[in-house]
């Protein structure tokens, strides 16, 4: 049985159940190309720098154009004026008979609601409300800080957008019998008869 679940587990697994036997249950790791995550990676990193206080005047004379504008709109936004809880800050909550673990960008506080900060350099989840990143770090800030005053925002920097999840205890019913009902079958670890036929990911080569 896996001791913590992931939000990134979870999507593997619904995704395709053949790449999470591989990379999870198997360990298989895979060369992937890091550049694409560059751009992601700096602006998180500065969102970090900056809600902790520290000197960024320097990074962000090194953004790129399109950086520096996501950058600006990010940084202008009112939640980074909130009462800063903690940055790039790993939960974990029991549901069920599962440990469930994430690692939030950011978490503020605005009276006496937690507001849990997601930055996306792509867009947002399709289905916010259903996404496992809402449905865990909702749950966990929720446990933790024994509180029902809780919202996930997703923030969406391509297109300068937001979508807002809130609390509730029915939202809680319902994500807890999704996330227990996938977590009993990722922790079924026969390796799947077959890959998904349109699959091209970068297990495809070893996909027999």
């Amino acid at each position: 049985m896996f001791k913590l679940i992931s939000p990134n587990m979870l999507k593997t697994y619904e995704h395709c159940p053949l790449k999470f036997y591989f990379k999870y249950a198997e360990n298989v790791s895979m060369p992937v190309n890091d550049e694409i995550f560059e751009f992601g990676k700096n602006i998180h990193a500065l969102a970090s720098y900056f809600l902790r206080g520290e000197y960024i005047d320097k990074m962000e004379k090194s953004l790129s154009s399109k950086e520096f504008d996501v950058w600006s709109y990010l940084k202008n936004l009112k939640y980074f004026g909130y009462k800063v809880i903690n940055t790039e800050y790993t939960l974990t909550v029991k549901i069920g008979e599962f440990f469930f673990t994430g690692r939030l960008d950011a978490l503020v506080k605005d009276g006496p609601r937690y507001y849990i900060l997601d930055y996306k350099t792509g867009s947002a989840p399709k289905d916010a409300k259903y996404d496992y990143q809402t449905m865990i770090y909702l749950l966990a800030v929720k446990e933790f800080f024994q509180t029902e005053n809780v919202t996930f925002i997703y923030l969406d920097l391509k297109n300068k957008d937001e979508v807002r999840i809130d609390y509730s205890k029915e939202i809680e019913k319902e994500y807890t019998v999704k996330l227990t009902n996938i977590a009993s079958k990722l922790n079924q670890t026969d390796k799947p008869v077959k890959k998904k036929s349109e699959c091209k990911c970068e297990y495809s080569i070893i996909c027999v």
